[in-house]
């Protein structure tokens, strides 16, 4: 498939590798800053996508939303990557009202991860059913990452404030004083060249019980994007649409 890359940091690169290696064609990389001589374009203009089948978007939270309304106005599938927009989803999804639109988000693009999701679900329904267990998220990423906390981390939050009875809110960072206990508290981390950590603990008088999803490198990330990408070119399914979606159409619930 014909693919445009739009953000060349460090996931774009990955993205380029992986797609090269399946045997993918990059018609087009994007990105307004990389001096990188892969780059092709500073600027999303409608001929880069006549002859492409897909657009996997890993840029900046800052253009995401206005993007993504080009992608749709261009009628060229998308995959999202890009993190940090998700409030603005209704404004996403009202520009796509009576457009053929096939776009993709996630916060998280690793197949581990999008297990390790489902587990998280299912753990706080488990554990939701038991009195006395309390939950927390807690999440380390490079210093280089600009969203806090990261997306993966809010879908752990949504997942558990569907599956916990008593949890309503998020709390973000730290806390000054007593924290309420319909609050389940986000913490995050910045350090290093750490790809990333998202632990989920649930905790009572009697024990703890810790999920932790460690990445090592952004290969998965960028494998399981490419794969949603392969998807959602053929796919009969329309709208903004989840990895949720890929998931369950590829390898049922």
């Amino acid at each position: 498939m014909n693919v445009v890359l739009t953000g060349f940091g460090k996931m774009g690169r990955e993205l380029y590798s992986v797609l090269t290696s399946r045997g993918h064609n990059v018609i087009g990389v994007v990105d307004p800053f990389s001096l990188d001589a892969r780059v092709t374009n500073k600027t999303l203009e409608a001929s880069l996508f006549k002859d492409a089948d897909v657009v996997i978007d890993f840029s900046s939270p800052d253009n995401a939303v206005e993007n993504i309304k080009k992608y749709i106005d261009y009628s060229i599938p998308a995959v999202i990557g890009t993190t940090g927009w998700v409030d603005r989803l209704e404004e996403v999804k009202a520009h796509g009202e009576g457009k053929d639109v096939r776009v993709m988000y996630s916060g998280n693009y690793s197949i581990g991860v999008a297990l390790f999701l489902k587990l998280c679900r299912k753990a706080g329904e488990l554990y939701g059913k038991v009195s006395g267990y309390d939950a927390s998220i807690y999440e380390v990423h490079h210093t280089e990452k600009k969203d806090s906390p990261s997306g993966t981390a809010l879908m752990v939050a949504e997942a558990l404030l569907d599956t916990m009875p008593g949890k309503e809110k998020i709390l973000l960072g730290n806390s000054e004083g007593k924290i309420e206990k319909e609050s389940l508290q986000i913490s995050s981390v910045r350090v290093g060249k750490t790809p990333g950590v998202h632990s989920v603990i649930f905790d009572s008088d009697a024990d703890t019980i810790t999920l932790t999803h460690t990445a090592r490198s952004r290969a998965g990330f960028a494998l399981g994007a490419v794969m949603a990408a392969e998807w959602i070119k053929d796919t009969g399914r329309r709208g903004v649409l989840t990895l949720d979606d890929y998931l369950n159409e590829t390898f049922g619930e």
